[in-house]
């Protein structure tokens, strides 16, 4: 069951948004003004060890109000969407009996919206499916692996990069396992998930009121402040150490590249470069580039998600915005 849809359903603020658009900054905000516990919705930060590549919040921000599900979880050991809805759902819980109001901050959108909608009911990972498919793809390459699945699945193909390995996998891996293409588990949306979604915080009062969660969702007017922004974190990144925690990382013996937590951005492309695959000089720009194309896929998630109140995390006035439409949700809820 959707955890939205249980007899008691979950009260909470969230905060999305592509990376580099400000939502640290945005959910530290809140926190100074109301009383808030920070959940991630971040699939890198839950891993130790994954510091400056994955932008994770300084000592000094962790120490400044409680944060949960970062550094909860081993490099080695994966960590799902299904265990973020059940450790969520548990902390929100917790939270609000506290007297507190629980803040959702992060990027992952499935995570979100699991969440919200529930887990599609799609097939578990079988190792022995995803090892033929390991096979093929050195044998034929990842190219014609995506023509294979625009075949029998082309929605689900038309969506995804030919060179992303790991969502070409799976998709293949759920048919071959099912019969049935990625695509036919997507959960259908609701009526109320087909609406429009609302761009203007003046209409917050007519879209929200009683409503038990509020998601305002930073995103850009003008991808050019995106793109510089995303440039210059990756070169402070790389100024504060980042091939060292990568060298770190690759020194501990037990950690491979196609784990999750080191396919994140910045990490693979980093891995590869350590390993010679890729001139280590290419390594900026390869990096900048597929965190442009993360940024990409976040902001197509968000705008398939109709319920939420967007905010243009470029506009001079954004946190003065966002700080409206929390101490507005929280007086709702008073």
């Amino acid at each position: 069951m959707p955890a939205n849809q249980t007899s008691a359903p979950l009260r909470y603020l969230a905060l999305a948004g592509p990376t580099a658009s400000g939502k640290t900054a945005a959910a530290l905000a809140i926190a100074q003004a109301h009383a808030v516990e920070i959940i991630s919705v971040d699939s890198a930060l839950v891993y130790r060890g994954l510091d400056i590549g994955s932008a994770k919040p300084s000592v000094s921000e962790l120490a400044s109000v409680p944060h949960h599900l970062i550094n909860i979880r081993d490099p080695l050991n994966p960590y799902s969407a299904a265990e973020f809805v059940t450790d969520a759902t548990r902390l929100i819980n917790e939270i609000t009996a506290r007297g507190k109001l629980p803040l959702l901050v992060g990027g992952t959108m499935l995570y979100f919206k699991a969440l919200r909608d529930g887990l599609d009911p799609m097939p578990r990972a079988d190792p022995a499916t995803r090892a033929a498919l390991e096979q093929e793809a050195k044998e034929k390459g990842w190219p014609a692996l995506h023509a294979e699945l625009a075949l029998v699945d082309p929605v689900t193909a038309a969506r995804l990069n030919p060179a992303d390995s790991q969502r070409v996998s799976r998709a293949l891996e759920v048919f071959r396992i099912s019969g049935q293409p990625l695509s036919s588990f997507h959960a259908t949306k609701n009526k109320a998930d087909q609406a429009q979604p609302t761009d203007s915080i003046e209409l917050i009062d007519e879209v929200n009121h009683g409503a038990d969660t509020l998601l305002t969702s930073l995103e850009p007017q003008d991808r050019a402040w995106l793109h510089a922004r995303i440039a210059q974190r990756f070169d402070a990144m790389l100024a504060g150490g980042f091939l060292d925690e990568v060298k770190a990382l690759r020194a501990r013996g037990d950690l491979h590249p196609d784990l999750p937590a080191l396919r994140s951005v910045g990490y693979r492309q980093a891995w590869e470069a350590l390993d010679g695959l890729s001139p280590m000089a290419e390594l900026r720009d390869k990096g900048i580039f597929a965190t442009r194309q993360l940024a990409k896929r976040q902001i197509t998630w968000l705008r398939s998600m109709p319920h939420r109140q967007v905010v243009a995390c470029d506009d001079p006035n954004a946190l003065a915005q966002v700080l409206h439409l929390a101490c507005a949700f929280v007086e709702r809820q008073a």
